[in-house]
């Protein structure tokens, strides 16, 4: 079974987390949120989702127990569960709170009343009393992900790039296996994810991400190898490749095999005309 988390829990000396109190499927336990910095003003990441009072007054009664205040708000991406309490917040506490995010490119961001976005770019830096936060653009889960280092402690805040005893869905795993080498890159001592428990040993977390996406990409490679001529669909391939997985997962055994095959593509290693039948690259089948 996993960890029960506790609603409200101090996690280090810079560090509170308050869950969303939205559990679900998809949630988890809740979204997590996390405020951040150890001065009468700190900063808040990720809000959670719309109108959930529990959430509200979870969050005054945390803030009024520290004697403290939200200086800002940081959203690691556009996800309703993240960025759906940022209107609830600021009407609660009657402030326009400075709310930051990476702008969307494919779609408009969800519209705020309450407040507006301070669109960000890479490596933002925001700072507050004993806190340095230092924003990464790290897509794949969605493609304004950015993730967020606090330099003090060498810690991570993953939102859902990285979760506690999860997997996480991808939008682009192209992108999503270069966010997770770069998180390598940053060395965190520790990560807080957007959901689930946090992550005490993670860069072995990080090495098995990869290693397992890399392991199913290569018997994708060889399953499309052993028969170079002929085109193969997504659920074909589920069956040669996903040995004694239950029938109820092969769908989205089969959307994980297009997720690496669209990453393939990318790669000029798999090619298809039509998004549906794939094919290794000829030059790919004498290797």
């Amino acid at each position: 079974m996993s960890e029960v988390l506790p609603k409200y829990l101090q996690l280090s000396q810079r560090v509170i987390r308050i869950l969303g109190c939205n559990p679900g499927p998809a949630t988890l336990q809740g979204t997590n949120t996390y405020i951040v910095g150890t001065g009468k003003r700190r900063i808040l990441i990720d809000t959670g989702e719309p109108n959930v009072q529990e959430y509200i007054d979870l969050l005054k009664s945390s803030l009024a127990k520290h004697s403290i205040d939200i200086q800002e708000i940081i959203i690691t991406h556009w996800h309703h569960d993240h960025v759906g309490g940022v209107d609830g917040i600021c009407k609660a506490f009657g402030t326009k709170f400075c709310t930051s995010k990476i702008k969307r490119e494919s779609a408009a961001d969800l519209s705020l009343l309450e407040t507006s976005y301070n669109f960000i770019k890479d490596k933002q830096i925001f700072t507050t009393e004993g806190a340095t936060l230092k924003a990464y653009h790290g897509p794949g889960h969605s493609e304004d992900h950015m993730v967020l280092k606090l330099e003090e402690d060498g810690a991570v805040f993953s939102g859902d790039t990285i979760l506690g005893g999860s997997t996480t869905i991808i939008e682009d795993l192209y992108q999503y296996m270069q966010t997770l080498q770069d998180i390598l890159g940053l060395e965190p001592t520790v990560i807080y994810p957007g959901h689930g428990p946090v992550i005490d040993k993670p860069l072995e977390v990080i090495k098995y991400y990869i290693k397992h996406r890399h392991d199913r990409e290569q018997q994708i490679i060889k399953f499309l190898q052993e028969s170079p001529d002929k085109e193969f669909t997504a659920m074909n391939i589920v069956f040669g490749v996903y040995k004694g997985v239950p029938e109820n997962v092969f769908a989205m055994a089969a959307q994980n095999v297009t997720l690496h095959l669209q990453k393939l593509q990318k790669e000029n290693i798999v090619e298809s005309s039509d998004g549906k039948l794939w094919k290794i690259v000829s030059k790919q089948s004498n290797m």
